[in-house]
C-alpha cells in the first residue's frame, strides 16, 4: 500500500477523503479497547478467581503485544494493499474480541486480548500512512485533528465507557458491545475502501523482527512489573535491562541494513530534526496522560469511594472535550502553524498536573473535573500539531517507518508512565505505613509524589515546544550528523 506513495492521489480541498474517514472510525473502535478493561479488574477477580496482579494483565498484555507487533507493521504494510491490510487487521481484531467475550478461563481471555491487540497494532500505522499519502499538506492539520480523536481520545474514554457498561452486568458485555460495532465497521469499510497505491515485494529481516519483538516487548513487560511490589524488583530490573540491550542491538542492525538493504525500521527518520522533537514531545505527553489515567480512578474509587460509573462520568467531560476540540485544533494548525497551539498546550499539561499534586480527601469534585478537562484540552492542543508536524517532516517513502516508530514508542511511553506512577506511589505508601501512617493517608501521599514527578517530567514538553518550528517541509529538515 505505501509503496506507491509517489503516485499521491489528490483529495478535494477542505474535504476528508472517505478512505481516511473509514480508517479513523475503525482505529477509534480498536484503540478504545486498550483501556476498556481498566474498570473491570474487580469483576474479573471475582468472576475468574484471579489476583489483582493477574487481572491487570488484561491491560498489560494489550500494551505488550502492541509494542511487539508495531515494529513489523512498516514491512507488512508495504506488502499488502489498503483493503488487504484493513481486512486482516479488523479480521484479527474481531476474532480476538469474540474469543475474549466467550472466554471460559482467564488464560483464554488473555489470549483473546493478545489477538485483539495484534489487529489493533496494524490499524494506526495504516491510518497514518494513508492520511499522509492522500491528504494535501494544507489540509493535514484539520484531518489529523480527526485522527487525534482515534489515537488519543479513545484510550481516554475507555475507562469512562467501561464504567457505564459495567453497570449493566458482566465484564463480558465490554466485548459483546464492541463486537457488532466492529463487525459493522469492517463490513462498511470493505464495501467502500479503495486501495491507495500498489503493494511492493520486500524481504523481512527475521533477526530484526525477533530483536524488535523481544526488545520492545521485554521493555514494556519489565516496566509493567515495577508496580507489583518489591518481590518483583530484581526480575523487573533484569528484564528492562535485557529489553534495552536487545533494542540497542536492534538499532545497530538497522544502521547496518540501511547501508546494505531494507531495514525493518528505518532509523533515518530520526535524522529529521522536527520528527525527532515531535516524537520526544509525544512520548512525554503520552506518559503524563497514561499516568494520570491510572492514578485518578485509584484516587476516586479507593480513597473517595466513588463507583466505576461515577468515576467514568466524572472523567468523561475531559475525554469528550479532547475529541470535540481535535478537528478545531487541526483547523487552527492549518491557519497558524504549531507554535500557537503546542506552547500553550504544553504549559496547560504542566499546570493541570501541578494542580493534581494538591489532591486531598476533601478536594471538591468540580476541581478534579476542571483539572482533568484542562489536561485533556491541553493534550488535544498538543497531539494534533505534533503528529502532523512530525510526519510532515518526513519524505513520503518514510511514512510507514515514521508511523511504526511513533506507534511503538507511544506504547513504551504508556507502559513507562503506568509503571512510574504506580511504583512511586507504592514505594511512598509502603514507607509511610511502615512508619505508622494510616493506609489511606499513605496512599494519598504516594499519589501526590507521583503527580509531582509527572509534573517535573511534563515540564520538558515546554522546552521541546519552543524548539519546534511552526511549519515544516520534507526538504532541509535534517539533523546534522
Amino acid at each position: 500500500m505505501p509503496a506507491a506513495i509517489q503516485d499521491r492521489p489528490t483529495a478535494q480541498a477542505g474535504k476528508t477523503p472517505l478512505v481516511v474517514r473509514l480508517l479513523v472510525l475503525a482505529t477509534f473502535v480498536v484503540i478504545l479497547n486498550e483501556t476498556l478493561m481498566i474498570n473491570a479488574i474487580p469483576r474479573l477477580m471475582e468472576s475468574l478467581h484471579v489476583t489483582e496482579q493477574a487481572a491487570q494483565w488484561v491491560s498489560t498484555a494489550f500494551m505488550l503485544t502492541m509494542a511487539a507487533v508495531i515494529p513489523v507493521t512498516g514491512w507488512f504494510l508495504q506488502r499488502v494493499t489498503t483493503r488487504q491490510g484493513y481486512a486482516i487487521a479488523m479480521g484479527v481484531f474481531l476474532a480476538g474480541t469474540a474469543l475474549s467475550a466467550a472466554a471460559p478461563t482467564f488464560t483464554i481471555l488473555l489470549l483473546g486480548r493478545i489477538v485483539q491487540a495484534a489487529g489493533t497494532a496494524v490499524m494506526m500505522p495504516l491510518l497514518m500512512t494513508t492520511l499522509m499519502t492522500v491528504v494535501p499538506e494544507q489540509d493535514r492539520g484539520r484531518v489529523m485533528g480527526n485522527v487525534t480523536l482515534a489515537i488519543s481520545v479513545a484510550p481516554a474514554l475507555g475507562p469512562a465507557i467501561s464504567g457505564l457498561i459495567l453497570q449493566l452486568g458482566s465484564w463480558r458485555l465490554l466485548f459483546v458491545a464492541v463486537l457488532p460495532i466492529a463487525g459493522a465497521v469492517t463490513y462498511f469499510g470493505l464495501r467502500h475502501l479503495d486501495n491507495i497505491g500498489e503493494p511492493q515485494v520486500s524481504t523481512l529481516d527475521w533477526a530484526s523482527a525477533a530483536m524488535a519483538t523481544l526488545g520492545f516487548g521485554g521493555l514494556v513487560y519489565g516496566l509493567s512489573l515495577f508496580g507489583e511490589g518489591k518481590s518483583n524488583l530484581g526480575p523487573s530490573i533484569g528484564i528492562v535491562i535485557a529489553g534495552a540491550a536487545l533494542i540497542a542491538f536492534f538499532v545497530l542492525r538497522q544502521l547496518k541494513l540501511q547501508r546494505t538493504g531494507a531495514p525493518l525500521m528505518d532509523l533515518r527518520t530520526l535524522t529529521h530534526r522536527t520528527f525527532a522533537l515531535s516524537l520526544a514531545l509525544m512520548c512525554i505527553a503520552f506518559l503524563a496522560m497514561m499516568g494520570s489515567m491510572i492514578l485518578l480512578p485509584l484516587y476516586l474509587q479507593n480513597l473517595r469511594g466513588l463507583t466505576p460509573l461515577q468515576t467514568g462520568l466524572l472523567l468523561m467531560p475531559g475525554g469528550l472535550a479532547m475529541g470535540i476540540l481535535g478537528p478545531k485544533v487541526g483547523r487552527i494548525y492549518d491557519r497558524l502553524g504549531s507554535r500557537p497551539l503546542v506552547i500553550p498546550g504544553s504549559i496547560g499539561i504542566v499546570l493541570s498536573l501541578a494542580g493534581f499534586t494538591q489532591i486531598s480527601m476533601t478536594m471538591p469534585y468540580w476541581q478534579v473535573l476542571a483539572l482533568h478537562a484542562l489536561l485533556m484540552v491541553s493534550l488535544a492542543a498538543t497531539f494534533t500539531p505534533i503528529f502532523t508536524l512530525g510526519m510532515g517532516a518526513l519524505p513520503p517513502n518514510m511514512y510507514p517507518h515514521g508511523s511504526s516508530i511513533l506507534g511503538t514508542l507511544q506504547q513504551v511511553a504508556a507502559a513507562l508512565g503506568t509503571a512510574l506512577v504506580v511504583t512511586v506511589m507504592s514505594a511512598r505508601a509502603t514507607s509511610l505505613v511502615a512508619e505508622g501512617a494510616a493506609a489511606g493517608a499513605a496512599q494519598l501521599s504516594g499519589m501526590k509524589v507521583a503527580f509531582v514527578i509527572a509534573t517535573v517530567l511534563a515540564a520538558a514538553t515546554i522546552v521541546v515546544a519552543f524548539l519546534l518550528p511552526s511549519r515544516t517541509t520534507t526538504s532541509g529538515d535534517i539533523v546534522a550528523h
